[in-house]
């Protein structure tokens, strides 16, 4: 029952991610346009620390990471060209 808990609570805080990543691509246009390939990478390094988090069986590395990915891949995801 706890580990269903921590999953819900877990799910929770990245749909919480979804706004935040929006709300950050509002706040900080100049940023974004300029470090595009870097946010990238960076949402790349994300994926690769889920999978490790996955591998390893801990879920605070995967909702982390997550976490991470999920926000800059939103604010990534509002930058217009």
């Amino acid at each position: 029952m706890q580990e269903i808990i921590k999953l819900l609570v877990g799910i929770v805080v990245l749909f919480l991610g979804i706004p935040l990543g929006n709300y950050l691509a509002k706040v900080t246009k100049e940023e974004l346009k300029s470090g595009k390939k870097w946010f990238r990478r960076l949402i790349l390094l994300c994926l690769i620390g889920m999978l490790i988090g996955l591998v390893i069986g801990n879920d605070v590395v995967l909702f982390t990471f997550a976490f991470m990915a999920v926000v800059t891949s939103r604010s990534l995801g509002s930058v217009k060209k």
